[in-house]
């Protein structure tokens, strides 16, 4: 028989799981991991309503896309192009990038596996009689690792090319010239951090749904057990 098991460490690690995984996917897609150096429109750029220049734009750059403006002659507001700026894996920036998107892809889909999986273990606690908790939280472990490796490989890769464009010529590997660092990249590292957090979540998580206090509830024939 199934037994709905709710405690207030189980949501929790359920939550943060389904959060860290969306917030990883997201991060990975963006195009706004490096914000490049102010760019002035290939035409003269509007005026604002003080009457000055307006200001220019600063273009961003993702792992495999990238956000510019388009100059549109004789209008007072620009377009903005974002999209890929690679058609296949082999047109990205940087072999660094090319190996940065491995680990984080990897790393995401093993989190999003987590959060499925996560959703199913207030009825479904074991899996062959093994802890999903445990299990998931040592899969969180694993995918903390790869988004590490993946973190660390995006900065060797600002010397390409591509981020010169950018950035300009004085940015390097770990120099990042004219360019700052985008809300993408700060989301990852933090998701990464979450990561790690939702690892421990999950061994807390198996001791609140397997408590003596859950096993009391079970055994007066309750199929519904909510704890605090």
């Amino acid at each position: 028989m199934c037994h709905v098991i709710v405690t207030c460490r189980s949501m929790l690690w359920t939550l943060l799981s389904i959060v860290v995984a969306f917030a990883e996917l997201i991060a990975f897609m963006s195009a706004d991991w490096l914000v490049g150096r102010p760019r002035a429109n290939g035409t003269a750029p509007p005026a604002n309503r003080s009457g000055g220049l307006a200001d220019p734009y600063r273009p961003t750059l993702g792992i495999y896309s990238r956000c510019l403006k388009l100059p549109r002659p004789n209008a007072v507001k620009r377009g903005s192009l974002c999209g890929p700026y690679a058609e296949s894996f082999g047109e990205i920036a940087s072999g660094f990038w090319q190996a940065t998107a491995i680990f984080l892809v990897t790393g995401i889909l093993i989190l999003c596996a987590v959060a499925f999986v996560s959703v199913f273990t207030m009825c479904v606690q074991s899996f062959l009689k093994k802890s999903i908790f445990n299990i998931c939280g040592l899969l969180q472990g694993i995918a903390g690792l790869f988004l590490i490796l993946g973190l660390i490989l995006h900065p060797a890769g600002w010397g390409s090319q591509k981020v010169v464009d950018y950035c300009g010529p004085d940015v390097s590997p770990y120099q990042l010239g004219a360019c700052s660092l985008g809300w993408a990249f700060y989301t990852a590292v933090g998701g990464t951090v979450l990561t790690f957090l939702c690892a421990v979540l999950s061994a807390q998580a198996e001791i609140a749904t397997s408590s003596d206090k859950v096993q009391e509830e079970i055994e007066e024939g309750k199929n519904l057990i909510c704890l605090l």
